[in-house]
């Protein structure tokens, strides 16, 4: 019987050893971190159509917010590229790169993002005045933003890519071609689409050469 008493009781000390951090155990999820373990970018220039509708980057845009953000300011913002929008940009910067004088080739690579992509989304750093959150802060938030897009469209089975090239820096061209206000900045440029092949894996970070344990 008393074992049967302790058996009857033991939930409740169950609930109670939960409220122990060293009593915690991980509720772990293997397939988010079997994609984390394995995801890699897409070369912009192997994406092609199909592309995702509105419908299905409503999600991927839905996932891109919940990024880390001190003091909920939202500091970022999305622009969504569709075709005729990519023509115009291309368009702009073989301009902006014979006024800036730039020779044809690095013109046509500032243009060759916008030439052959199908759909991308800007993801705009967008500061805003906090005397708690400094700006530098604000800035990680914003390259989080875009982190956070490029996996959740590769988690949706898109392939994806994050750019930025000297078009994403020349005031003229995004503030132009963007609608940026002049506090704005471009963190990055994701393009989504269909993937014509699989990339290689390449070297990845050697651990033990960039991390460090302090236990003391």
């Amino acid at each position: 019987m008393r074992w049967a008493f302790e058996v009857e009781f033991a939930p409740f000390r169950d609930d109670v050893a939960l409220n122990n951090k060293e009593a915690h155990v991980p509720d772990p999820n293997p397939a988010a971190m079997a994609f984390m373990l394995s995801r890699r970018s897409r070369p912009a220039k192997s994406l092609q159509r199909p592309i995702p509708s509105n419908a299905e980057l409503l999600p991927i845009l839905t996932a891109a917010g919940r990024t880390p953000d001190h003091g909920k300011l939202e500091p970022w913002r999305f622009i969504v590229l569709q075709s005729a929008a990519m023509d115009r940009l291309a368009a702009l910067a073989r301009e902006r790169g014979e006024a800036l004088g730039y020779d044809g080739e690095k013109t046509e690579k500032g243009a060759a993002q916008f030439v052959t992509g199908e759909l991308a989304v800007v993801v705009v750093e967008a500061q805003k005045p906090s005397e708690k959150v400094p700006a530098i802060e604000q800035i990680y938030s914003a390259g989080a933003a875009c982190l956070a897009l490029l996996n959740a469209a590769l988690a949706s089975g898109w392939g994806a890519n994050w750019l930025s090239g000297w078009p994403s820096h020349d005031r003229n061209f995004v503030e132009t071609g963007l609608g940026l206000s002049a506090q704005e900045r471009v963190a990055g440029i994701i393009h989504i689409g269909t993937e014509k092949a699989a990339p290689p894996e390449r070297p990845r970070p050697d651990l033990d050469a960039i991390t460090t344990w302090v236990d003391a």
